[in-house]
């Protein structure tokens, strides 16, 4: 397991703001400037209420974690959901869960 990935994975998810974020990438629909193939960095800050400096910081926070790629088009940036990062996620938490002892129903 890639211990330092996966802790800046979950160290990203471990914010509010972000997940928020995550969320709206995950459900943003033709309504915002979504083309299908991104969110612009307008709406994702409409929708966390936020600072554009602040907006800006937790996004690269995501971006540096491996679960949003970015794509530059003029002079707005386009987001859109790491498959790669979401599956390390993903993985860690199956480890666990396959550690984890099956209980057993005691006689009462």
């Amino acid at each position: 397991m890639d211990f330092d990935g996966t802790a800046a994975v979950f160290k990203a998810l471990g914010d509010v703001h972000r997940l928020r974020a995550l969320h709206f990438l995950a459900t943003a629909d033709a309504g915002c400037c979504s083309t299908g193939q991104g969110v612009c960095t307008c709406d994702v800050q409409e929708r966390l209420g936020l600072s554009q400096p602040t907006t800006s910081h937790h996004m690269k926070i995501l971006v540096e974690a491996g679960l949003v790629t970015t794509e530059k088009r003029g002079k707005w940036t386009y987001y859109t959901l790491s498959a790669e990062g979401l599956h390390l996620a993903r993985t860690a938490i199956s480890a666990l869960l396959t550690a984890v002892p099956q209980t057993r129903k005691e006689a009462i």
